[in-house]
């Protein structure tokens, strides 16, 4: 054996270092992948590494892009998270364990096979109407696994068309609103009475949907300039080689030198979505999320009978100790403010992050406060260990009331109306700015690792569970410098009350470091529920 190796050896290392040589060498690549296809035209073929180094394109109304979106824009090459979160937040908690069940099956079978599985489990029986993941849900999650190699091309180049092999129910909206994608061509759901069947279309048709698109004469007339970028397997299965001038093929040792896209550079500022996972549901995160729901929905029943029954400070610490975090930073100069409490009380004004904001304030400041909002679930007003009030969003009524609670003590209301999970503020109502001189901007800001205690198209009641149900939940409370209100201005008009609303809305975004917007709880609702956030009293 010894001898063997040693008169074979040299031969075998030679003929390695050749095939490596030549695997390494994108000349090889040109050359080989030339004369696979050499029946297609002259095609430049190039491996993905030089894609960063290609010259720009000679403009962009000439040159087309096609990409395929698993294998050229999303970093990760496994698309079970994604079909969780369909599963998940479409089905149910049921549904999403089933595919869990079904995992180890899904690494067995052809990749084809697999797809059709996690369609099956994810979308049968589910109501075409209602389903809003597509728009609402994986948009965010989608971003955070983009390539930004990938983003930085798709800038430079011109029309783009986006295909998948996914259903195009899932991925439309994130292409088309988030990465500028103009045609997206994906696998179609069969629907019957309303409901998905979990069943795709042929293959056969999204092909044919493709060449529709980009193979017409005058189509390609249009765009002399067409580069492709894809991987081995999908360049062929679309005969990309047959309308495309260069073509970029991805291996997946490419995707670990990846980069991803930081916020903000995203195409699109990400500000509203939805949806209960706060995580990506990977296998193994999905197994943990499993293991944590029997624990913590026990835990959840124990702090929520912590903070209803116990005092102040005899519940903080208890709760601290079963992993809450609150922190708070009062603004010292309030000490010697002239806020006069005689006649009224502190108009305490917040951001608003979950529906626990007027709470984790009490909890900060130990004293007992009132609080207002817009909307309010019957189940939550009968649960909450401070004074609750609703807004009807009539002005007039809205002001008469809040001015009589101010009269009777401290106040707190949100004028966002709703909340924002993203580093955002959304447009303050400017009612608070009438009702006292005294004003307190407060910054909130909360974290959860699991669960959003947040939703605009499920049940709201169960916010505050969703919340308390995460390991480490934590709220950092901020009382800032106050702000005189619209009776110390000179020219007591609208202008007036829109500045101070306006001046309170950026003091709490520069405390926070969040972006102030001009949108409000119609724009979010519409966007992730197709409504204007109205809610069932009795939810």
């Amino acid at each position: 054996m010894a001898k063997f190796f040693t008169h074979y050896f040299p031969f075998f290392s030679f003929l390695y270092r050749l095939l490596f040589r030549q695997a390494k060498n994108p000349k090889a690549l040109h050359i080989n992948l030339s004369n696979l296809h050499a029946n297609e035209g002259k095609v430049l073929y190039h491996k993905y590494p030089s894609f960063a180094h290609r010259p720009s394109p000679p403009s962009k109304h000439q040159t087309l892009v096609l990409l395929s979106v698993e294998e050229a824009l999303l970093k990760s090459s496994s698309l079970f998270p994604y079909f969780m979160l369909v599963a998940f937040e479409a089905g149910g908690l049921f549904r999403a364990f089933l595919l869990f069940v079904l995992y180890p099956f899904l690494c067995l079978v052809s990749e084809e096979m697999g797809l059709k599985m996690m369609v099956f489990v994810s979308f049968f029986g589910v109501k075409t109407k209602s389903f809003r993941v597509g728009n609402a849900v994986l948009p965010k999650f989608f971003l955070e696994d983009v390539a930004l190699e990938t983003l930085e091309m798709l800038k430079e180049g011109g029309k783009t068309v986006g295909f998948s092999n996914i259903p195009r129910v899932m991925i439309e909206s994130f292409l088309r609103d988030y990465m500028g994608i103009d045609c997206v061509v994906g696998r179609e759901m069969k629907v019957f009475g309303g409901y998905f069947l979990g069943v795709m279309e042929d293959k056969k048709r999204s092909k044919d949907a493709l060449e529709t698109m980009i193979g017409s004469q005058q189509a390609l007339g249009s765009y002399p300039h067409v580069i492709g970028i894809s991987s081995f397997k999908e360049s062929l299965q679309y005969h990309l080689s047959s309308h495309c001038n260069e073509i970029y093929l991805v291996r997946r040792g490419d995707k670990r030198s990846w980069q991803h896209v930081p916020r903000e550079e995203y195409t699109k500022p990400l500000i509203f979505h939805d949806g209960r996972l706060a995580f990506s549901p990977t296998p193994l995160a999905t197994l943990t999320m499993f293991m944590w729901l029997p624990f913590g929905f026990t835990l959840s029943i124990i702090r929520l009978i912590i903070a209803l029954m116990l005092p102040y400070k005899l519940s903080t610490p208890i709760l601290y100790y079963t992993g809450f975090h609150l922190s708070l930073s009062p603004d010292s100069s309030l000490q010697n403010s002239n806020i006069t409490r005689k006649t009224k009380g502190c108009l305490y004004v917040c951001n608003h992050r979950t529906l626990l904001d007027p709470l984790y304030l009490s909890f900060s400041l130990q004293k007992d406060l009132t609080a207002v909002t817009y909307s309010l679930s019957r189940v939550s007003e009968l649960l909450a260990p401070i004074k609750t009030r609703r807004l009807t969003r009539d002005r007039d009524r809205d002001g008469e009331m809040m001015g009589k609670l101010l009269s009777q003590g401290d106040l707190v209301v949100c004028p966002e109306g709703t909340t924002c999970r993203e580093p955002y503020l959304l447009r303050f109502s400017p009612l608070f700015a009438e009702m006292s001189d005294d004003i307190v901007p407060v910054a909130m800001d909360s974290h959860v690792s699991m669960f959003y205690g947040t939703t605009a198209g499920g049940l709201k009641c169960s916010d505050p569970l969703f919340f308390i149900m995460n390991p480490r939940p934590s709220y950092t409370v901020q009382v800032l410098a106050g702000v005189s209100g619209v009776a110390s201005c000179v020219d007591n008009s609208d202008r007036s009350r829109f500045e101070v609303a306006n001046h309170v809305q950026s003091e709490i975004g520069k405390a926070l470091a969040f972006g102030c917007t001009k949108l409000t709880r119609r724009d979010k609702y519409l966007i992730l529920a197709g409504n204007e956030g109205i809610v069932n009293s009795k939810h």
